[in-house]
């Protein structure tokens, strides 16, 4: 990533004037902190218990411990939600649809889940941060309203469609891709905000981690472990992940990040690490893996943040249909960073939502100006 020479004048005058944050920067440690500028030698290598390189675990019976199937389910809505949102390109489509779906009306989504998207008690709605319930609400509401005029290009102040090559994106009047802010607002609302803060959380965490849950049906798992992973069904990646890659969700964008970042072995090693950890009762080692895998995810949306409004500075002027749709991911993005939690995080709430400001409301009236200053903010604090 290319830095403005102004940052590297501020880099310069903190490493003349302060002390860089120490801890472990190895990635393969266990206790690798990517908040850490300079190594202070406390890299810990070496456990003493089995880590698996597979998402794995079984009891001395042979019996498997994992089920995060709760989330495989959500996912499964979600994509059939997204789906549908982006049927709207082409035909008009429904509100009260796309609110079924996203609270499970009827177990099957008012009618339109079909499959593994379908249960009796797993939805997406009850799972979202609740004051942002309404937020993604409004995203629905606001692709409805854009399919009404599908067949009309879209323009400011006018939504409708826009065409780049094979692909089609339908835009709200202020010129928001409809379909992504929903994609990216539920991956934060939901996904992100549940296995970050949640699952993780003390509510979760602290708990038994001694008596198997319910054998004679089948959960073999420890209250504490099935929490980790459900944590872990959120990140929604292959159990041998990165072997197996992920094309979606938060899975798609670790792996866009992690030339940059090492975030493919950061996030599933963390897993794998923190879980054997609560098998083996190493609470340290599980607190580490937790700290690990928060800051990573955290730094996944900031880069990609500044890698999308990289590409719609690249579409300025020559693609409106891309720069419109990598500007509404950068948006999406850094909205999502609200959910790191407080422990961790870069940026405080306000932060972020001082940066959202700075879209204005319109990505039409953005300039290629405004996008640099956006991402410089971001640069300075990741």
């Amino acid at each position: 990533m290319k830095f403005p020479l102004y940052l590297f004048a501020v880099i310069a005058v903190v490493a003349a004037t302060g002390c860089k944050k120490k801890g472990c920067t190895d990635p393969t440690a266990l206790n690798y902190s990517e908040s850490a500028k300079k190594d202070d030698g406390s890299c810990s290598y070496s456990t003493t218990y089995a880590v698996p390189t597979t998402y794995n675990f079984t009891n001395s019976a042979g019996n498997s411990t994992v089920d995060f199937s709760g989330q495989s389910t959500r996912l499964e809505q979600l994509r059939q939600l997204i789906a549908y949102a982006e049927s709207g390109e082409s035909a008009v489509i429904s509100a009260q649809s796309l609110k079924d779906m996203f609270q499970n009306t009827g177990g099957n989504g008012g009618g339109l889940f079909t499959g593994a998207a379908i249960s009796s008690s797993k939805q997406l709605k009850d799972k979202c941060f609740a004051l942002d319930v309404a937020l993604i609400e409004s995203y629905l509401d606001s692709s409805v309203a854009a399919s009404i005029n599908y067949a009309n290009p879209a323009s400011n102040g006018q939504s409708g469609t826009l065409t780049s090559g094979a692909s089609t994106y339908l835009f709200s009047a202020n010129g928001f891709d409809c379909a992504e802010l929903i994609e990216k607002g539920i991956m934060g609302a939901v996904l992100e905000y549940q296995a970050l803060n949640v699952y993780f959380g003390d509510s979760k965490m602290n708990v038994d981690n001694s008596v198997a849950v319910d054998p004679v049906n089948g959960q073999y798992y420890t209250a504490m472990q099935h929490h980790w992973d459900e944590a872990f069904g959120y990140f929604g990646v292959p159990i041998d992940f990165p072997t197996t890659p992920s094309d979606e969700f938060w899975g798609e964008y670790c792996m866009k990040q992690n030339v940059t970042l090492s975030s493919n072995a950061v996030m599933m090693d963390n897993f794998l690490k923190g879980r054997a950890a609560i098998v083996n009762s190493n609470m340290t080692d599980r607190n580490t893996a937790i700290l690990n895998i928060r800051e990573m995810w955290e730094n996944i949306a900031a880069y990609q943040a500044m890698s999308y409004i990289n590409s719609a500075i690249g579409y300025f002027g020559n693609d409106q249909a891309k720069y419109l749709h990598n500007l509404t991911e950068a948006y999406a993005f850094i909205y999502t960073l609200r959910y790191a939690p407080i422990e961790t995080r870069n940026m405080t709430t306000t932060e972020v939502d001082s940066l959202i400001a700075s879209f204005g409301g319109n990505l039409w009236t953005l300039t290629v100006q405004d996008l640099n200053t956006i991402k410089a903010t971001l640069d300075a604090k990741y």
